[in-house]
This record gives structure tokens, C-alpha cells and sequence, in this order.
């Protein structure tokens, strides 16, 4: 794609967190744990857990405050809303209506994307593409969960992994170098007993508790995350080297430190922030990118790459100029 062509760039990034803050100590008081098992085999310390009055729209509508800030710009300037998510406050309507009705815009387009831990991505590449085909100017792409709701709490081997939270970015079109240059998803349904969710409103007519056989999500996570990013970067027509800063789907810190060693590359270049949040589902790639956004560690002109697996199987993986 030459410099002259229309990209989707990331104006302003932005992220919510739920008050309450629950360390490893904290829940194990609680379950059958300890923070020196749940360290030693995910990365995580703490996570946030959503009170009565905190939900998926109301966290997504402040990162999305956040990220419109950050963009320098208001809800009157955004003509498309997606929400990823597979926690919204109702089965329908979309999370993003609230999102949008929360924000005070009242037109433009407004929709959910289902695609569990991948949503963000799934969700950021159709904002991309409605961009570049001129059906969009300005695109709010949050990333928003409440995935405590749908815990066990009995069972230790899912309830320590996950956290409440949202992220968002602002995506408008832009003529030059900034921007999207490449991304792949992918999916495969064979594997849903592996990462799922034991209702919903079709089968059980209930909202269900979140199932996972660990040791097989973490095998085809390392496989399809490794493979996905190098074809990523094939289609950019880039290499390991030329990448700043890889902001991995934080679920595991194991999973993604197996990762970039396939790649090649060292660890300093990637962003890491399971320990404070846990695993965020569809949140956690824009929360991550919010994080070192505002530390400053990702700047302008930055290449970096997002990347994510989640229940379906669902992965992916995009390439960003800053």
C-alpha cells in the first residue's frame, strides 16, 4: 500500500477500569488458591472486578470518553460505534447503543462484535476496512468486558484468570504513513469445548459460567499467535526487526512470553499488563495499548502489532503504524 492511499489511523487511545482492585491474597482468602500459584502460572496479581452500578457499557463509554479526549475530539464527530464484547448488559440491543446513548450522540451507525478475547480485533479490522470504503470518517472501536459475571467462582482453575474492564481507540481516515497496514483473522469452530460458555439464550435460556481445558488453549495459542504474526508481517512486508512493540491478548504471561520468543524478539519490545489487570477478554489488546500510550513508552511513527486468540477458536493480529 504506497504512502498516498487512505489508512484508518489510531487518533487517541483511551480505557476504564472498575473501583474495586482484588489481589491474589484477596481471592484466595475466597478460593481454594494462592498468589504464589496463580504468579507462578499466569503472570497475574491483582484484577478488577465490576460493583452493581458498573457494567460493559458504562465502562466502555468511559474509555471511550477517554480515547475521544486523547483524539481531540467529541462524540459528534464519531459516525461509527463498535463495541466487542461477550458480556453486554442485555442479549439485545447491541452494548453500543447504550455506549452511544451514554455518550449523548444520537446518529450514526452502532454495533456489537462477538468474537470473545479476538473481538478488538475482529472489531477494529471491520472499522478499518468501512474506513478505507468511505462508509465511515471517524470510528470509536471499544473494547469492553464484564467477564467476572461469568465466572465459577468454585472453580479455581478459570476464576483466577479474569478481570472486568474496557478499552477504546479513535480511528479516522488519513492519507499518508500512519495508519493500519496489515491484518489476518482467522477462526476455527472445532475447537469450541476447549473455551466456552456453558448457556445461553438459545439452548439453556441462562447466561451460563465460563468452561476451559488450559493446557489445550495454551498449546493452540502459542501456535496460531506465533503463525498469525508472521503472516501479518509477510503482508506488510516487514520483519521481526522492524517491529517496536508487540501488545499481546494479556491472558497469560506464559502464553506470550512462548510467543514472541517463536518470533524472535526480545521481551523489553513487548507490552505486558496481565499482572495489574488479569485477563480482560476483548478488552485487554486496547487497554494494554492505553497503558503504554500514556507512559509514554509507544510514540508517534511507531510500527506495532496487536494481537489476540479467544473461544471459537478466534485469533488475529494487525499492524499499526502510530
Amino acid at each position: 500500500m504506497s504512502g498516498s492511499a487512505l489508512r484508518a489511523v489510531i487518533k487517541g487511545t483511551g480505557s476504564a477500569l472498575p473501583q474495586r482492585r482484588v489481589s491474589n491474597a484477596e481471592l484466595a482468602a475466597q478460593v481454594d488458591t494462592s498468589d504464589e500459584w496463580i504468579t507462578e502460572r499466569t503472570g497475574i496479581k491483582f484484577r478488577h472486578i465490576a460493583g452493581p452500578d458498573e457494567t460493559t457499557a458504562t465502562l466502555g463509554a468511559e474509555a471511550a470518553r477517554n480515547a475521544l479526549n486523547a483524539a481531540g475530539m467529541t462524540e459528534a464527530d464519531i459516525d461509527l460505534i463498535i463495541v466487542a464484547t461477550c458480556t453486554p448488559d442485555q442479549t439485545f440491543p447491541a452494548a453500543a447503543t447504550k455506549v452511544q446513548h451514554i455518550l449523548g450522540h444520537h446518529g450514526g451507525v452502532a454495533f456489537d462484535v462477538a468474537a470473545v478475547c479476538s473481538g478488538f480485533l475482529y472489531g477494529f479490522s471491520v472499522a478499518e476496512s468501512m474506513i478505507r470504503a468511505g462508509s465511515a470518517k471517524n470510528a470509536l472501536v471499544i473494547g469492553a468486558e464484564t467477564m467476572t459475571r461469568l465466572l465459577d467462582w468454585e472453580d479455581r482453575g478459570t476464576c483466577v484468570l479474569f478481570g472486568d474492564g474496557a478499552g477504546a481507540v479513535v480511528l479516522s481516515g488519513e492519507v499518508g504513513e500512519r495508519g493500519v497496514l496489515a491484518t489476518q483473522l482467522h477462526a476455527d469452530g472445532r475447537h469450541n469445548e476447549l473455551l466456552y460458555v456453558d448457556g445461553g439464550p438459545s439452548t439453556t435460556g441462562t447466561v451460563g459460567k465460563l468452561r476451559m481445558q488450559g493446557r489445550e488453549v495454551f498449546r493452540h495459542a502459542v501456535t496460531n499467535l506465533a503463525s498469525v504474526m508472521h503472516e501479518v508481517l509477510e503482508q506488510a512486508e516487514l520483519v521481526p526487526a522492524d517491529i517496536d512493540w508487540v501488545v499481546p491478548h494479556q491472558a497469560n504471561a506464559r502464553i506470550i512470553d512462548a510467543t514472541v520468543k517463536k518470533l524472535g524478539l526480545p521481551a523489553e519490545r513487548v507490552i505486558l499488563t496481565v499482572a495489574e489487570h488479569a485477563n480482560t477478554s476483548a478488552a485487554s489488546v486496547p487497554l494494554a495499548l492505553d497503558v503504554a500510550v500514556r507512559d509514554g513508552r509507544i510514540n508517534a511513527g511507531d510500527v506495532v502489532v496487536l494481537e489476540a486468540m479467544g473461544g471459537g477458536f478466534t485469533w488475529g493480529a494487525s499492524v499499526v503504524r502510530m
